[in-house]
Protein backbone atom coordinates (compact mmCIF):
# COMPACT_ATOMS: atom_id res chain seq x y z
CA UNK A 1 0.00 0.00 0.00
CA UNK A 2 1.49 3.48 -1.11
CA UNK A 3 1.57 6.41 1.48
CA UNK A 4 2.17 9.56 0.65
CA UNK A 5 6.22 10.38 1.78
CA UNK A 6 7.18 13.99 3.22
CA UNK A 7 8.06 15.03 -0.27
CA UNK A 8 4.17 14.51 -1.36
CA UNK A 9 3.27 16.33 2.14
CA UNK A 10 5.34 19.07 1.46
CA UNK A 11 4.17 19.68 -1.88
CA UNK A 12 0.35 20.01 -0.27
CA UNK A 13 1.62 22.48 1.69
CA UNK A 14 2.58 23.80 -1.09
CA UNK A 15 -0.25 24.26 -3.08
CA UNK A 16 -2.19 25.69 -0.12
CA UNK A 17 0.70 28.12 -0.17
CA UNK A 18 -0.22 28.55 -3.50
CA UNK A 19 -3.84 29.05 -3.55
CA UNK A 20 -3.63 31.15 -0.49
CA UNK A 21 -1.18 33.58 -0.27
CA UNK A 22 -1.13 36.99 -1.77
CA UNK A 23 1.59 38.92 0.27
CA UNK A 24 4.91 38.28 -0.91
CA UNK A 25 6.65 35.28 0.61
CA UNK A 26 8.11 35.87 4.14
CA UNK A 27 9.51 33.10 6.70
CA UNK A 28 7.07 33.71 8.87
CA UNK A 29 3.61 32.91 7.60
CA UNK A 30 0.89 35.68 8.86
CA UNK A 31 -2.54 34.25 9.95
CA UNK A 32 -1.24 30.64 9.88
CA UNK A 33 -3.76 27.89 10.77
CA UNK A 34 -2.75 24.00 11.63
CA UNK A 35 -4.09 22.24 9.09
CA UNK A 36 -5.16 18.32 9.12
CA UNK A 37 -3.43 16.12 6.57
CA UNK A 38 -5.25 13.14 5.88
CA UNK A 39 -3.12 10.13 4.28
CA UNK A 40 -5.02 6.96 3.65
CA UNK A 41 -5.92 3.89 1.37
CA UNK A 42 -7.46 1.00 1.11
CA UNK A 43 -7.89 -1.25 -1.24
CA UNK A 44 -9.21 -5.08 -1.98
CA UNK A 45 -5.91 -6.54 -1.16
CA UNK A 46 -5.65 -8.92 2.01
CA UNK A 47 -3.93 -6.75 4.57
CA UNK A 48 -3.92 -4.25 6.66
CA UNK A 49 -5.02 -0.42 5.70
CA UNK A 50 -3.72 2.73 6.78
CA UNK A 51 -4.64 6.22 7.51
CA UNK A 52 -1.95 8.43 8.98
CA UNK A 53 -2.95 11.84 10.49
CA UNK A 54 -1.09 14.65 10.82
CA UNK A 55 -1.31 18.93 10.76
CA UNK A 56 0.87 21.58 9.07
CA UNK A 57 3.02 23.37 11.52
CA UNK A 58 4.47 27.17 11.18
CA UNK A 59 7.62 25.68 10.31
CA UNK A 60 7.87 24.01 6.97
CA UNK A 61 11.54 22.61 7.74
CA UNK A 62 10.11 20.72 10.49
CA UNK A 63 8.30 17.68 10.30
CA UNK A 64 4.33 17.48 10.93
CA UNK A 65 2.67 17.43 14.37
CA UNK A 66 1.10 13.64 14.19
CA UNK A 67 -2.52 13.58 15.57
CA UNK A 68 -3.03 10.86 18.32
CA UNK A 69 -6.20 9.73 19.82
CA UNK A 70 -8.64 10.52 17.41
CA UNK A 71 -11.86 8.09 16.44
CA UNK A 72 -11.36 6.99 12.87
CA UNK A 73 -13.77 4.93 11.03
CA UNK A 74 -14.75 3.44 7.76
CA UNK A 75 -18.55 3.00 6.75
CA UNK A 76 -19.52 1.92 3.44
CA UNK A 77 -22.61 1.31 1.66
CA UNK A 78 -24.12 -2.19 3.06
CA UNK A 79 -24.48 0.07 6.27
CA UNK A 80 -21.25 -1.81 7.96
CA UNK A 81 -18.77 0.39 10.24
CA UNK A 82 -15.16 -0.07 10.68
CA UNK A 83 -13.19 0.71 13.56
CA UNK A 84 -9.39 1.60 13.05
CA UNK A 85 -7.01 0.69 15.86
CA UNK A 86 -4.77 3.34 17.02
CA UNK A 87 -1.00 2.23 16.77
CA UNK A 88 0.25 5.87 17.49
CA UNK A 89 2.41 7.92 16.65
CA UNK A 90 -1.00 9.52 14.20
CA UNK A 91 -1.19 5.75 12.68
CA UNK A 92 -4.43 3.99 12.59
CA UNK A 93 -4.80 0.78 10.98
CA UNK A 94 -8.15 -1.42 9.89
CA UNK A 95 -7.67 -5.34 11.06
CA UNK A 96 -7.25 -7.40 7.82
CA UNK A 97 -9.16 -10.13 9.43
CA UNK A 98 -12.50 -7.92 10.02
CA UNK A 99 -12.20 -5.71 7.19
CA UNK A 100 -11.46 -5.96 3.26
CA UNK A 101 -12.31 -3.65 0.26
CA UNK A 102 -15.12 -4.88 -2.34
CA UNK A 103 -15.15 -3.27 -5.49
CA UNK A 104 -18.49 -1.76 -6.50
CA UNK A 105 -18.89 -0.72 -2.70
CA UNK A 106 -18.80 2.25 -1.65
CA UNK A 107 -17.07 4.08 1.50
CA UNK A 108 -16.73 6.98 3.88
CA UNK A 109 -13.82 7.88 6.12
CA UNK A 110 -14.70 9.20 9.61
CA UNK A 111 -12.65 11.09 11.74
CA UNK A 112 -12.73 12.74 14.84
CA UNK A 113 -9.83 14.44 16.77
CA UNK A 114 -9.61 14.06 20.41
CA UNK A 115 -10.67 17.96 20.63
CA UNK A 116 -14.14 17.04 19.20
CA UNK A 117 -13.41 18.30 15.56
CA UNK A 118 -15.31 15.95 13.26
CA UNK A 119 -14.22 15.72 9.81
CA UNK A 120 -15.16 13.23 6.78
CA UNK A 121 -14.93 12.37 3.08
CA UNK A 122 -17.10 12.33 0.24
CA UNK A 123 -18.23 8.87 -0.61
CA UNK A 124 -15.46 6.76 -2.73
CA UNK A 125 -16.66 4.12 -5.22
CA UNK A 126 -14.14 1.41 -5.54
CA UNK A 127 -13.18 1.17 -9.29
CA UNK A 128 -12.27 -2.21 -10.68
CA UNK A 129 -9.60 -2.44 -12.08
CA UNK A 130 -7.79 -4.60 -14.96
CA UNK A 131 -4.61 -6.58 -14.81
CA UNK A 132 -1.11 -5.82 -15.58
CA UNK A 133 -0.79 -7.55 -18.79
CA UNK A 134 3.19 -7.10 -19.30
CA UNK A 135 6.02 -5.72 -17.09
CA UNK A 136 9.34 -5.07 -19.14
CA UNK A 137 12.27 -2.49 -19.81
CA UNK A 138 14.69 -1.93 -22.69
CA UNK A 139 17.91 -0.02 -22.57
CA UNK A 140 17.12 3.60 -22.93
CA UNK A 141 18.87 7.27 -22.27
CA UNK A 142 18.23 10.34 -20.22
CA UNK A 143 19.43 14.22 -20.52
CA UNK A 144 20.40 15.89 -18.05
CA UNK A 145 22.05 19.42 -17.45
CA UNK A 146 19.98 21.14 -19.54
CA UNK A 147 19.93 18.47 -22.16
CA UNK A 148 23.78 18.93 -23.03
CA UNK A 149 24.64 15.29 -21.62
CA UNK A 150 22.79 11.95 -21.31
CA UNK A 151 23.23 9.22 -18.73
CA UNK A 152 22.58 5.31 -19.94
CA UNK A 153 20.32 3.07 -18.77
CA UNK A 154 17.25 1.21 -18.56
CA UNK A 155 13.69 2.43 -18.44
CA UNK A 156 11.07 0.05 -16.83
CA UNK A 157 7.73 0.13 -18.88
CA UNK A 158 4.09 -1.39 -18.11
CA UNK A 159 1.20 -2.79 -20.50
CA UNK A 160 -2.24 -3.29 -19.05
CA UNK A 161 -5.37 -5.17 -20.07
CA UNK A 162 -8.68 -3.13 -21.15
CA UNK A 163 -10.91 -2.66 -18.12
CA UNK A 164 -14.86 -2.05 -18.77
CA UNK A 165 -14.63 1.85 -17.22
CA UNK A 166 -11.58 2.61 -16.52
CA UNK A 167 -9.88 6.38 -17.84
CA UNK A 168 -7.54 7.25 -14.92
CA UNK A 169 -4.84 5.42 -13.52
CA UNK A 170 -2.29 5.69 -11.04
CA UNK A 171 1.52 3.46 -10.06
CA UNK A 172 3.28 3.35 -7.32
CA UNK A 173 6.01 0.38 -6.92
CA UNK A 174 8.78 -0.84 -4.13
CA UNK A 175 12.10 -1.85 -5.37
CA UNK A 176 14.42 -3.97 -4.15
CA UNK A 177 17.59 -5.49 -5.06
CA UNK A 178 21.01 -7.39 -3.69
CA UNK A 179 24.02 -5.66 -3.87
CA UNK A 180 27.95 -6.87 -2.57
CA UNK A 181 30.66 -4.43 -1.04
CA UNK A 182 33.66 -4.83 -2.81
CA UNK A 183 36.19 -5.38 0.19
CA UNK A 184 34.53 -7.71 2.49
CA UNK A 185 35.34 -8.08 5.80
CA UNK A 186 37.22 -11.52 6.05
CA UNK A 187 39.55 -11.40 8.79
CA UNK A 188 40.00 -10.02 12.96
CA UNK A 189 42.66 -9.01 14.18
CA UNK A 190 43.28 -9.20 18.07
CA UNK A 191 45.04 -6.52 19.62
CA UNK A 192 46.02 -9.02 22.65
CA UNK A 193 48.30 -11.52 20.82
CA UNK A 194 48.41 -9.95 17.08
CA UNK A 195 46.91 -13.14 15.72
CA UNK A 196 44.70 -13.16 13.00
CA UNK A 197 41.42 -15.31 12.55
CA UNK A 198 39.11 -16.00 9.77
CA UNK A 199 35.77 -14.09 10.31
CA UNK A 200 32.48 -16.85 10.58
CA UNK A 201 30.13 -14.42 8.88
CA UNK A 202 30.89 -12.59 6.01
CA UNK A 203 29.06 -10.10 5.32
CA UNK A 204 29.57 -9.42 2.23
CA UNK A 205 26.14 -9.52 -0.20
CA UNK A 206 22.99 -7.88 1.45
CA UNK A 207 19.19 -6.39 0.30
CA UNK A 208 18.37 -3.26 -0.48
CA UNK A 209 14.53 -1.49 -0.51
CA UNK A 210 12.76 1.24 -1.76
CA UNK A 211 9.63 2.75 -2.62
CA UNK A 212 7.88 5.28 -5.45
CA UNK A 213 8.36 8.80 -4.76
CA UNK A 214 7.13 10.67 -7.82
CA UNK A 215 3.84 10.94 -8.74
CA UNK A 216 2.72 7.86 -12.15
CA UNK A 217 -0.60 9.24 -13.42
CA UNK A 218 -2.36 8.44 -16.69
CA UNK A 219 -5.24 9.93 -18.13
CA UNK A 220 -6.81 8.39 -21.64
CA UNK A 221 -8.15 11.68 -22.86
CA UNK A 222 -10.63 9.98 -25.74
CA UNK A 223 -12.92 9.31 -22.83
CA UNK A 224 -12.82 5.79 -23.67
CA UNK A 225 -12.01 3.12 -22.36
CA UNK A 226 -8.73 0.91 -23.64
CA UNK A 227 -5.61 -0.57 -22.54
CA UNK A 228 -2.58 1.49 -21.87
CA UNK A 229 0.61 0.77 -23.54
CA UNK A 230 4.23 1.03 -23.04
CA UNK A 231 3.99 3.53 -19.62
CA UNK A 232 7.02 4.63 -18.23
CA UNK A 233 7.20 3.56 -14.69
CA UNK A 234 11.17 4.23 -13.78
CA UNK A 235 14.41 4.50 -15.33
CA UNK A 236 17.58 3.82 -14.16
CA UNK A 237 20.79 4.99 -14.51
CA UNK A 238 23.15 1.51 -14.50
CA UNK A 239 26.62 3.20 -13.17
CA UNK A 240 25.17 5.63 -10.77
CA UNK A 241 23.42 3.29 -8.57
CA UNK A 242 24.06 0.06 -7.05
CA UNK A 243 20.51 -1.33 -8.27
CA UNK A 244 21.70 -3.58 -10.99
CA UNK A 245 25.18 -4.54 -9.74
CA UNK A 246 23.67 -8.50 -8.50
CA UNK A 247 19.89 -8.57 -9.09
CA UNK A 248 17.19 -6.05 -9.33
CA UNK A 249 13.48 -6.17 -8.82
CA UNK A 250 10.54 -4.15 -9.01
CA UNK A 251 6.90 -4.50 -8.01
CA UNK A 252 4.61 -2.59 -9.51
CA UNK A 253 0.90 -2.00 -8.62
CA UNK A 254 -2.03 -0.21 -10.11
CA UNK A 255 -4.72 1.22 -9.34
CA UNK A 256 -7.97 2.61 -11.24
CA UNK A 257 -8.78 6.14 -9.84
CA UNK A 258 -11.48 8.36 -9.88
CA UNK A 259 -11.49 11.89 -12.41
CA UNK A 260 -11.40 14.29 -8.82
CA UNK A 261 -8.64 11.57 -7.50
CA UNK A 262 -6.75 11.84 -10.80
CA UNK A 263 -6.73 16.02 -10.97
CA UNK A 264 -5.88 15.96 -7.05
CA UNK A 265 -2.44 13.92 -8.10
CA UNK A 266 -1.97 15.82 -11.30
CA UNK A 267 -2.09 19.11 -8.88
CA UNK A 268 0.34 18.18 -7.14
CA UNK A 269 2.67 16.85 -9.88
CA UNK A 270 2.80 20.45 -11.48
CA UNK A 271 3.89 21.76 -8.25
CA UNK A 272 6.64 19.42 -8.02
CA UNK A 273 7.59 19.93 -11.53
CA UNK A 274 7.81 24.10 -10.44
CA UNK A 275 9.98 23.05 -7.70
CA UNK A 276 7.38 24.22 -5.20
CA UNK A 277 8.13 27.78 -5.99
CA UNK A 278 5.09 29.79 -4.66
CA UNK A 279 6.30 32.04 -7.76
CA UNK A 280 6.59 29.81 -10.50
CA UNK A 281 3.42 29.23 -12.17
CA UNK A 282 -0.45 30.29 -11.48
CA UNK A 283 -2.06 28.84 -8.41
CA UNK A 284 -3.47 25.33 -8.30
CA UNK A 285 -6.52 24.46 -6.71
CA UNK A 286 -6.31 22.90 -3.38
CA UNK A 287 -8.17 19.57 -4.09
CA UNK A 288 -9.23 17.30 -1.01
CA UNK A 289 -12.29 14.81 -0.41
CA UNK A 290 -12.22 15.57 3.03
CA UNK A 291 -14.25 18.25 4.80
CA UNK A 292 -14.71 19.92 7.96
CA UNK A 293 -18.09 18.64 9.60
CA UNK A 294 -18.02 21.93 12.31
CA UNK A 295 -16.45 24.44 9.81
CA UNK A 296 -17.19 24.31 6.40
CA UNK A 297 -14.32 27.01 5.10
CA UNK A 298 -11.81 25.10 6.92
CA UNK A 299 -9.10 23.74 4.57
CA UNK A 300 -7.52 20.07 4.85
CA UNK A 301 -5.03 18.95 3.06
CA UNK A 302 -4.48 15.05 1.44
CA UNK A 303 -7.27 12.47 -0.27
CA UNK A 304 -8.97 9.64 0.96
CA UNK A 305 -7.89 6.97 -1.63
CA UNK A 306 -10.18 4.07 -2.59
CA UNK A 307 -8.88 1.53 -5.45
CA UNK A 308 -8.77 -2.15 -6.27
CA UNK A 309 -5.48 -2.85 -7.13
CA UNK A 310 -3.30 -5.47 -9.19
CA UNK A 311 0.31 -5.83 -8.92
CA UNK A 312 3.32 -7.39 -10.79
CA UNK A 313 6.98 -8.07 -10.20
CA UNK A 314 9.41 -8.47 -12.29
CA UNK A 315 13.23 -9.52 -11.68
CA UNK A 316 16.37 -8.00 -13.87
CA UNK A 317 19.70 -9.56 -13.40
CA UNK A 318 22.99 -8.41 -14.26
CA UNK A 319 23.31 -10.49 -16.86
CA UNK A 320 20.25 -8.64 -18.45
CA UNK A 321 23.08 -5.62 -18.11
CA UNK A 322 25.56 -7.35 -19.88
CA UNK A 323 23.63 -8.34 -22.61
CA UNK A 324 22.44 -4.68 -23.16
CA UNK A 325 25.99 -3.57 -23.17
CA UNK A 326 25.12 -0.80 -20.37
CA UNK A 327 27.73 0.72 -18.30
CA UNK A 328 29.01 -0.96 -14.77
CA UNK A 329 28.01 1.01 -11.28
CA UNK A 330 31.51 0.93 -9.66
CA UNK A 331 32.43 2.21 -6.16
CA UNK A 332 34.41 5.00 -6.60
CA UNK A 333 34.22 6.34 -2.79
CA UNK A 334 35.97 2.67 -1.74
CA UNK A 335 39.64 2.66 -2.12
CA UNK A 336 41.45 -0.34 -0.71
CA UNK A 337 44.70 0.47 1.48
CA UNK A 338 47.73 -1.79 1.98
CA UNK A 339 49.91 -0.54 4.66
CA UNK A 340 52.45 -1.43 6.28
CA UNK A 341 53.70 -0.22 9.46
CA UNK A 342 56.12 2.89 9.36
CA UNK A 343 59.30 3.25 11.25
CA UNK A 344 58.91 2.89 15.11
CA UNK A 345 55.04 1.61 15.03
CA UNK A 346 54.10 -2.47 15.60
CA UNK A 347 51.31 -4.10 13.58
CA UNK A 348 49.02 -3.17 16.87
CA UNK A 349 49.52 0.86 16.57
CA UNK A 350 48.77 0.14 12.66
CA UNK A 351 45.47 -1.29 13.35
CA UNK A 352 44.56 1.45 15.68
CA UNK A 353 45.51 4.17 13.76
CA UNK A 354 43.03 2.93 11.36
CA UNK A 355 40.58 1.45 12.98
CA UNK A 356 40.44 3.11 16.47
CA UNK A 357 41.47 6.59 14.59
CA UNK A 358 39.64 6.43 11.58
CA UNK A 359 36.41 5.04 10.14
CA UNK A 360 38.11 2.20 8.25
CA UNK A 361 38.07 -1.82 9.00
CA UNK A 362 40.72 -4.34 8.77
CA UNK A 363 39.41 -6.33 5.85
CA UNK A 364 42.25 -8.83 5.18
CA UNK A 365 45.99 -9.46 5.87
CA UNK A 366 48.87 -9.94 3.20
CA UNK A 367 51.56 -12.48 3.77
CA UNK A 368 54.83 -12.66 1.96
CA UNK A 369 54.35 -15.60 -0.76
CA UNK A 370 55.07 -19.41 0.47
CA UNK A 371 55.18 -18.14 4.22
CA UNK A 372 52.92 -17.13 6.81
CA UNK A 373 54.23 -13.95 7.73
CA UNK A 374 52.54 -10.62 7.95
CA UNK A 375 53.76 -8.24 5.08
CA UNK A 376 50.80 -5.72 4.81
CA UNK A 377 47.44 -5.22 6.57
CA UNK A 378 44.35 -4.50 4.18
CA UNK A 379 41.54 -1.73 5.02
CA UNK A 380 38.40 -0.21 3.90
CA UNK A 381 35.87 1.53 4.92
CA UNK A 382 33.37 0.15 6.71
CA UNK A 383 30.19 0.97 4.66
CA UNK A 384 32.74 -0.69 1.91
CA UNK A 385 33.90 -3.92 3.87
CA UNK A 386 30.22 -5.15 5.61
CA UNK A 387 26.70 -4.60 3.89
CA UNK A 388 24.50 -4.45 6.69
CA UNK A 389 25.67 -0.63 7.19
CA UNK A 390 23.70 0.64 4.36
CA UNK A 391 21.39 -2.82 3.68
CA UNK A 392 20.14 -5.89 5.28
CA UNK A 393 21.05 -9.40 5.45
CA UNK A 394 17.65 -10.72 5.61
CA UNK A 395 16.93 -11.99 2.44
CA UNK A 396 13.28 -11.47 1.22
CA UNK A 397 10.75 -14.49 1.06
CA UNK A 398 10.13 -13.51 -2.35
CA UNK A 399 13.59 -13.59 -3.73
CA UNK A 400 14.89 -15.65 -6.59
CA UNK A 401 18.36 -15.83 -7.29
CA UNK A 402 18.65 -15.83 -11.10
CA UNK A 403 22.77 -15.32 -11.26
Amino acid sequence: MLKMGPKTITTLIAVFMLCTCIDPYAPKLKGYDSLLVVDGLITDANTSYTVKLSRTIQNQNASPEVVSDATVSITDDAGSNHNLNDKGNGIYKTDSLEFNGMTGRTYVLHIVTHEGYEYESDQCMMQPVPDIDSLYYDRDQQLVSNGTQSQEGISIYLDSKEGDYNQYYRWAFEETWKFGVPDPKKYNFDMADSSITSVADIKEYCWKNDKSNDILIYSNYSGQAGPVKKQPIFFIVTDKSDRLMIEYSILVRQYSISKSEYDFWDNLKKVNETGSDIFASQPFPVISNIHSINNQGEKVLGYFQVSAVKQKRIFIPLSEIVRLQLPFYHYDQCKRIEAVPAVGQTWDDLYMSFCYYSNYYFVEPVYYPGTDKLEKMVFAKRECAICDLTGTRTKPDFWIDLN
